[in-house]
């Protein structure tokens, strides 16, 4: 069942300061370029809200790919924020981490796939299931890295 390779580690503390262009790129019609101002964010306060309690994760398998994580993205998880109904959650199941949607019901909780190929687990007990964060963000590379000839982890 496990579709989620943990990636653990410190978060800088440190901002990770990144210019954003201040226009909005049409993804209908081209539009003419207009004059723009550029200004730095953080990544970190963006993806990563609370760091102390926040990590990576890179997902494998296909059984999320209707809520567009697929194979090989890295998801960003919080374990501060409290899980709600619909939310994407990273779950111990069985001996296992699996990522998927919760959804709490009267008699239980159900972890739902993103991908009708793959069936729903029910939780009958909550002590059959640890809901161990949500995730907050999926990034997802169009271009493998391998192609642009970078590797984005830091060799150990």
């Amino acid at each position: 069942m496990s579709d989620l390779t943990l990636v653990f580690g410190n978060l800088p503390p440190e901002p990770l300061w990144v210019p954003v262009i201040d226009f909005q790129l049409p993804c209908g019609f081209p539009s003419p370029a207009d004059d723009y101002q550029v200004e730095l964010m953080d990544l970190n306060r963006i993806f990563f809200r609370n760091p102390d309690s926040s990590f990576l994760a890179r997902a494998t398998g296909e059984s999320m790919t209707g809520a567009f994580i697929h194979d090989g993205d890295l998801l960003g998880i919080d374990r501060s924020v409290t899980p709600r109904d619909g939310d994407v959650v990273v779950a111990w199941v069985d001996g296992a981490y699996t990522v998927k949607t919760l959804s709490k019901r009267p008699n239980g909780v159900r972890l739902l796939p993103a991908n009708p190929a793959y069936e729903p687990v029910d939780i009958k007990c909550p002590d059959e299931v640890r809901i161990w964060g949500v995730v907050v963000v999926v990034l997802h590379t169009l271009v493998h890295e391998s192609r642009l000839g970078l590797s984005y982890v830091r060799p150990s």
